[in-house]
């Protein structure tokens, strides 16, 4: 059986920059052994599989260890194949999920908005160990919601964090984000995932669910511009609207094939 396969990056418009992610539309689904091994031999922060269904496309994604709850730069990157490769021709398209509900993305000009579940982190104490695994900077705030967040005064601070993954790997969390405000943007951030097979994620989506509600509270203000700033750099333009969030970016394809299982 062959299955079609895209990459496409997101969150940037330049190829080699923003967040990798596989995309692999199917008739029906696979066995979920079968989608995970895809994952682990793509052997990117996210493999997407999605099937057309009455209301749009059901969506799920995959890490190289396990399926997620819920994934930007992959859905991003299934929008932008939707809209770019398949023929796709309305401005919004509907993906179904199980743990996140509905989420949309709607083409507007070169970009992509899309509607998330916004996740206000809550005050947390650090468990122990995490500080000390993002090598003991001391934050301003500890914060979790699905994922820890950690807010520090400089974005120096979060460029210059060497973490110890191994020992992030032991954390009780999927991942753990650490942000500041930024020098040209309104915040900065990064997220690091070696529990779930991600040293360190380019370009988060998920990780802004928590990040959007938290700076439009401490700046005042619902429009927000965003970098992530890992080594490919991501760049978003997000808006607070309630009890979701909305966060736009750009994307690129770099290949499409075919995988035989």
């Amino acid at each position: 059986m062959t299955i079609p396969i895209y990459q496409a990056d997101a969150f940037t418009d330049q190829l080699f920059g923003g967040n990798p992610a596989a995309v692999c539309p199917l008739n029906e689904w696979l066995p979920d052994a079968v989608m995970q091994k895809i994952a682990m031999e793509n052997n990117l922060a996210e493999t997407a599989f999605f099937v057309k269904n009455e209301k749009g496309y059901l969506l799920r994604w995959f890490t190289p260890e396990l399926e997620i709850d819920l994934c930007g730069h992959a859905t991003l990157a299934s929008a932008h194949i939707l809209f770019t490769e398949l023929g796709y021709a309305a401005d919004t398209i509907y993906f179904n999920t199980v743990k996140a509900g509905t989420l949309t993305v709607k083409r507007e000009g070169d970009k992509y908005a899309m509607g998330f579940p916004s996740r206000p982190p809550f005050v947390a104490d650090a468990p122990e160990g995490l500080i000390a695994a993002l090598g003991g900077a001391k934050p301003k705030e500890v914060l979790r919601s699905r994922d820890y967040m950690l807010v520090y005064e400089t974005e120096e601070e979060v460029l210059q964090m060497v973490p110890d993954h191994q020992a992030l790997a032991k954390i009780d969390t999927l991942g753990v984000i650490v942000t500041a405000p930024g020098k040209h943007v309104n915040f900065v951030s990064r997220f690091f995932a070696p529990a779930a097979g991600v040293a360190e994620d380019p370009v988060t989506g998920s990780a802004h669910c928590n990040l959007i509600p938290y700076w439009a509270g401490k700046l005042g203000k619902n429009l927000l511009h965003a970098y992530q700033v890992s080594a490919r750099k991501g760049e978003l333009w997000c808006e607070l609207k309630g009890d979701r969030v909305s966060m736009a970016g750009k994307a690129v394809t770099y290949l499409k094939g075919e995988i035989y299982v």
